[in-house]
């Protein structure tokens, strides 16, 4: 706790030294970033956004600003993505570009549709000489500048739909860009399209789509189309074709018609002189007239595609495509067919694909059973409900059959007896409950079958035995299967295989034996009922059996809950990606994983697991992908005793955990992507590093790290966890108290050291700050001496003063002296009265003795004295020693007068009984102005 507490003062102290850059945070409060393959992909749609988000990674190559509220795009919301290839930025309410908005990219495709943009300017799309796929469909764009486009000169699409322009002028500097190949200009405002209005030489377009509009006129009388090779028209009421030369539209082997409303001469004209024109579109046949234009269409000499879907047939008659012998490609779809008549395609000897997907066909129809040149059929979303052995007897040549979303209840081996060539069926999303000795079809080629989604119940032995070269089976169903024992057997050289669900039990175990080629294999397992009540928990052990080059394995558990082999994947040396949901009932045993070493994805999800052991991922250090979500996970710390070095993706959705240390990460050095949604996160300082570190560092992208709520404490709820403020938690309160009571003990400890070494040192600089303040104070009034001296002495040797003193220094010399108890004013403080009477006599006589040397009183007096001494640098100060004091007793403010001023001193014992000698060096001192002479004493004095 100590460490990872130091650890978070730490991050604290970067984070205020060192200024975060917000372009290097992978954890965005908006968006989410997906990182494969090194591409940096952001996903911000549906998000609200009102302006362009400051956070998205600087490396991004992707990314999707659509469905938002922009309004504007500034010329700095982009400027630093120097990466940005792809961006999306559609359905907002975007009104102004910024000019060179975009200058700063590498971008390769831009978005802008469903927005408000109303004119295109000068530098609007400046700096984008990559670009090469520009939308603007659904905007209000009327007005383009004539160099809004000049620098676009590797653009290869342009899409304007559904704007208002209506002049051709707008289009010259698009026809212009020298690699444009297509033009979509559906549901605007041109009345007409003519290279008369076009003020230019050549274009390199390919594609012109004009649907929607009321195109009253399309003249090309000039050779400015060359390379023009699709164009899609919507006219109207009098519409004129004017190409008066078919060498102007001589590559143009695409037209598409919708909702045409020409005559037969315009349309007769039109085809005549596109003789190049191999694809057809009509979406017009809507009467028997317009139904001969069908007729005329099919002697376009060229012609080999027709596209009649939407036009709402009921039937195809034995005339409608009578002409149409030389079509290869026939697209129905869409329509509300019943029935196709039986020699309705009698003609089309070379048709190769035919299309009859989303109709109301109740039957394979009559008329495809002759098309014997078929290789695609697409009968999928109609209504057949059964198939007939003789319904594709003559479709030798078939080679995809899609039979998807009908209502067909048994499927018949005779079906498909003569469909040698076939290599796809589809034959999903049906009703189909019974395979009818569909193990006696030779489908030698048929390499896909889907039977997804259907209600298949049992797979017995040999049903798929004869299909040697199936490549993928697909067994995905809403009831379980029950499969025999070597239901499989056949499928030498199967890769995929997917059944879904799949009752599996111990007899079970070399079911797969036979598929040595499988490369993936997805199972949904399942118990019935009324069988697994009696199994023991040993006797269901599961197994796939050894699959050497199987590299994907992905199981699925409905109800199966029985115990798993430590060595269920024993043989799947190749495995490379494992996914489990709702498969383990315990944590997987340590030793799971020893047989795949191999694995760099594994999944394990649904199962309710708490905990991991570490051990458990020491045999795959490959291992990218890590997903673990929908678990009852609390704790990451297992993932520290893992060396998951290659681990990039780590999946933690929807568990338990509430604390997160983020030094676990440590141990996941290649980690660039974590998600934890779902969690109920603690929102308080116990996850204050992981915040810190989801926020600043520049590796890991924590996926809508900004959208994690907050489920603890309650008061929290709401909140969302990177909001939390972790400023607080650095503020370790215990660690205050530890500091202020140590400082308090240390403060204790230095004022009882102070008051008993240092308490007279304090007392006197108190003392001379006092006397400092009087005498500045006497000084500036420039008052008299009211006495000689002042006698400082102690009550004890008062006797002395009165016996000895005083009848020499007042009585014979004549001296004013000052002494305390009779000159000292009644009433007022005893400290002022000792600083007046120290100031108010020319100098101070300290009688000193071992009694004074023990009085508070005596020494404040003496203290100013010496301060008064120093401060006005005269020799203001006697000292008469009554008794034989050796140095080492006397107070250190003693030693003070021979730092400030080395003088000798008077001893009344040594005088002994010269006393007239020693009250005569007494009047000597009296006398002395303000610089005695520094004269030897002849009464051998204390030196201090």
């Amino acid at each position: 706790m100590r460490n990872q507490l130091f650890q978070h003062r730490f991050l604290f102290l970067l984070s205020v030294m060192l200024p975060v850059n917000l372009l290097l945070a992978y954890s965005l409060k908006n968006c989410s970033v997906s990182y494969s393959n090194n591409v940096t992909r952001v996903e911000c749609s549906g998000r609200d956004l009102a302006a362009v988000p400051h956070d998205v990674p600087k490396d991004a190559v992707s990314l999707n600003l659509g469905s938002n509220h922009i309004l504007k795009i500034k010329r700095t919301d982009l400027s630093r993505l120097l990466k940005l290839e792809y961006l999306q930025i559609g359905n907002n309410w975007i009104l102004r570009i910024d000019d060179g908005a975009f200058a700063d990219l590498e971008l390769k495709q831009l978005d802008l549709s469903s927005n408000s943009i109303r004119n295109l300017t000068d530098n609007m799309f400046q700096g984008l000489g990559k670009l090469t796929n520009l939308s603007l469909e659904r905007n209000q764009i009327s007005d383009i500048s004539p160099l809004a486009f000049r620098s676009l000169i590797s653009l290869e699409q342009l899409i304007l739909t559904n704007n208002h322009l209506h002049r051709m002028t707008d289009l010259v500097p698009i026809l212009q860009l020298p690699n444009l190949n297509n033009l979509i200009l559906d549901f605007n405002k041109f009345v007409s399209f003519q290279t008369d209005d076009l003020p230019l030489n050549k274009s390199n377009l390919r594609m012109l789509s004009m649907f929607g509009g009321r195109l009253t006129k399309f003249s090309i009388t000039r050779d400015v189309f060359p390379r023009l090779q699709s164009v899609s028209l919507t006219a109207v009421d009098g519409f004129e074709w004017d190409v008066p030369e078919p060498e102007f539209l001589r590559s143009l082997n695409t037209l598409r018609l919708n909702e045409s409303d020409v005559s037969c001469g315009t349309y007769r004209e039109m085809l005549t002189s596109l003789r190049s024109v191999k694809e057809l579109s009509l979406s017009f046949v809507k009467n028997q007239r317009d139904r001969h234009l069908v007729s005329i269409a099919c002697q376009t000499p060229a012609l080999t595609s027709l596209d009649l879907s939407g036009n709402y047939f009921v039937s195809i008659n034995r005339t409608l495509l009578l002409s149409c012998s030389q079509l290869t490609d026939l697209d129905l779809s869409n329509n509300h067919l019943e029935e196709l008549e039986e020699l309705s395609l009698r003609s089309m000897m070379k048709l190769r694909r035919l299309d009859l997907r989303e109709n109301w066909l109740s039957r394979v129809p009559l008329g495809v059973g002759g098309v014997s040149t078929l290789k695609i059929l697409d009968l999928s979303v109609n209504a057949i409900s059964a198939l007939g052995c003789s319904d594709f007897r003559k479709l030798t040549r078939l080679e995809k059959l899609f039979l998807n979303h009908n209502r067909i209840a048994t499927l018949k081996g005779c079906v498909f007896r003569n469909l040698n060539e076939l290599k796809v069926l589809n034959v999903g999303e049906n009703g189909v409950h019974t395979l009818t000795d569909f193990f006696k079809v030779n489908l030698k080629k048929l390499k896909v079958l889907d039977l997804t989604r259907n209600t298949l119940k049992h797979i017995k032995t040999g049903d798929f035995r004869n299909l040697h070269s199936l490549r993928s089976l697909y067994l995905e169903s809403n009831t379980f299967y029950v499969t025999q024992k070597r239901a499989f057997e056949g499928l030498n050289s199967l890769k995929t295989l997917v059944v879904t669900p799949f009752f599996y039990n111990m007899s079970y175990r070399g079911i797969f034996r036979e598929l040595h080629q499988l490369k993936r294999l997805k199972l949904h397992l399942t118990s019935s009922s009324s069988y697994k009540c009696s199994l023991q928990k040993t006797e269901t052990q599961f197994s796939v059996f050894p699959l050497p080059f199987l590299k994907s394995l992905q199981i699925k558990s409905y109800d199966w809950r029985h115990e798993i082999s430590p060595d269920f994947l024993n043989g799947l040396k190749s495995l490379e990606d494992f996914a489990a949901e709702k498969f383990f009932v315990e944590s997987p045993h340590r030793d799971s994983f020893k047989y795949t070493p191999h694995l760099t994805s594994l999944q394990i999800t649904q199962s309710k697991l708490q905990d991991f052991n570490p051990e458990l991922f020491q045999p795959i250090p490959n291992l990218q992908t890590l997903n673990i979500s929908n678990n009852k996970l609390r704790s990451l710390d297992f993932l520290r005793q893992v060396k998951l070095s290659a681990l990039t993706r780590l999946t933690l959705r929807d568990n338990e955990i509430t604390v997160i240390d983020e030094s676990v990460f440590q141990s996941l050095p290649a980690l660039t992507y974590l998600d934890l949604s779902g969690n109920p996160f603690t929102c308080d300082c116990s996850n204050a590093g992981f915040i810190q570190w989801a926020k600043n560092n520049n590796q890991t992208l924590v996926d809508n790290g900004h959208q994690y709520d907050c489920a603890f404490p309650a008061a929290q709820r709401g909140r969302k966890l990177l909001d939390f403020d972790v400023q607080s938690c650095w503020t370790d309160y215990g660690f205050l108290c530890f500091v202020s009571s140590t400082c308090l003990t240390l403060l204790t400890l230095l004022t009882s050291f102070t008051y008993h070494f240092l308490r007279w040192q304090l007392a006197y600089t108190f003392h001379l700050f006092l006397a400092f303040l009087y005498d500045s104070r006497k000084r500036k009034k420039g008052a008299a001496h009211q006495y000689d001296a002042f006698i400082s002495y102690n009550v004890h040797d008062e006797a002395w003063v009165y016996r000895e003193m005083l009848p020499v220094l007042e009585g014979e010399q004549g001296w004013r002296l000052c002494l305390h108890h009779r000159d000292f004013q009644p009433g007022k403080p005893i400290v002022e009265n000792i600083t007046d009477a120290i100031y108010g006599s020319r100098k101070t006589i300290c009688v000193i003795s071992r009694r004074y040397l023990q009085s508070e009183w005596c020494s404040r007096e003496i203290q100013m004295a010496s301060f008064r001494l120093f401060d006005e640098q005269k020799d203001v100060l006697i000292l008469l020693f009554l008794e034989d004091i050796p140095a080492r007793q006397l107070s250190p403010y003693h030693r003070m007068r021979k730092l400030v001023k080395r003088r000798t001193y008077l001893s009344w014992p040594l005088a002994g009984r010269h006393t007239g000698v020693f009250w005569q060096n007494v009047q000597r001192a009296l006398e002395t102005g303000d610089a005695p002479t520094e004269t030897p004493n002849l009464l051998a004095p204390v030196q201090l």
